[in-house]
């Protein structure tokens, strides 16, 4: 029988867990031995003292999709009156309001709009790269991705060379939800699947391109989902994965069909930890304050987290559930100082830029 004893000496002696021993320490471990095991490692990784974070902008250029998520409040349908499709100059300008405050990362993420062509991607793509070249395009979720394939007649691979030569630099590991085919049938039924997801990240990977995982858990998964998620990340990266970074967050059901109720800051921090625990293949681990917070996203410093993500000049997805945390440059700095730790602005691949 496992003990949470005989799992923390086979951490200790980096010794990889299984799927069966991290399902005990989820629902059995005590939050603060599972925290300082998660810090143990986080300290092995990363023995420089140092939290990391990007100055970025999620620009959503549209809330047109098909997909329809349960979970999702930001959606809108095609002849919905607040439904919209952003000019590439609106872009453009978001884009120079990034660079201007020292950005260096767009993160661009939209719906699945029915009409929306490669070729339309590709343009706005290429302007990009012309006018913002010191900015890395970390765009297009898996599921879009997949979408633009499907409307174009394409494969996976042509898709994405076609966009990578277009200007797209890096795929953010979006829509993965749980990865668990069951659970997205009841809350995602519309968009790709397990394999869906992780063929776009292998393709990706295949061309050299960098990429993230990302984990939406306290909707309606098990202790078990959440689990084989973190596995299947693993095993991903095990296959000659790209991810360079894991950021699991929680299900925020204001305004959203499927409801319920959000998970806890203890749930939330249990899962953190178990995450650097299991992933012993994927450099950094991020706090979503997004969902979470400052103070908790603070605390997450000593659950296993060593990078606090992007400051987010603009987050609209999340906030259209109802939670809108915001948190600019400075203050990222002063928590991550008032915990203890240095600050340090990196670029997407994890280059560090500058220390504070």
């Amino acid at each position: 029988m496992y003990s949470t004893e005989s799992i923390k000496k086979k951490v200790q002696n980096n010794t990889a867990i299984n799927r069966k021993e991290a399902l005990f320490l989820l629902k059995n471990a005590d939050l603060l031995e599972l925290g300082r095991m998660a810090d143990n490692i986080r300290q092995k990784l990363h023995p420089d003292n140092i939290v990391t974070f990007v100055v970025d902008r999620n620009v959503n250029y549209t809330n047109i999709c098909e997909s329809k998520c349960r979970f999702c409040a930001f959606y809108r349908d095609i002849n919905d009156s607040d439904g919209y499709l952003l000019e590439k100059e609106e872009i453009f300008k978001k884009i120079q309001e990034l660079v201007d405050k020292g950005g260096t990362q767009l993160l661009m993420q939209g719906g699945l709009h029915p009409s929306l062509s490669i070729e339309w991607f590709e343009n706005l793509f290429r302007g990009i790269k012309t006018n913002f070249p010191e900015v890395q395009n970390h765009s297009l979720s898996p599921a879009e991705i997949t979408h633009i394939a499907s409307i174009a007649g394409l494969s996976i691979h042509d898709t994405i060379v076609r966009l990578k030569k277009a200007g797209l630099d890096s795929i953010p590991g979006g829509g993965a939800e749980i990865l668990v085919d069951k659970v997205r049938q009841e809350i995602s039924p519309k968009k790709i699947g397990w394999n869906g997801w992780s063929n776009v990240m292998k393709e990706a990977a295949g061309l050299g391109m960098s990429t993230t995982a990302t984990m939406m858990f306290g909707s309606m998964e098990t202790a078990e989902d959440i689990v084989e998620h973190i596995f299947r990340i693993k095993e991903l990266q095990q296959a000659g994965g790209t991810f360079t970074a894991f950021i699991p967050w929680t299900y925020q059901p204001g305004n959203t069909e499927l409801g319920g109720k959000q998970a806890t800051g203890v749930e939330y921090l249990k899962v953190l930890a178990l995450s650097r625990i299991i992933l012993d293949n994927v450099p950094n681990i991020q706090a979503s304050w997004v969902t979470q917070g400052a103070k908790m996203a603070q605390v997450s410093l000593f659950f296993g987290a060593n990078d606090l993500g992007g400051t987010m000049l603009e987050e609209n997805v999340v906030a259209a559930a109802g939670c809108s945390f915001r948190m600019d440059q400075n203050e990222m700095i002063s928590i991550i100082k008032g915990a203890g730790f240095k600050a340090v602005q990196r670029t997407t691949l994890y280059k560090m830029i500058k220390e504070f």
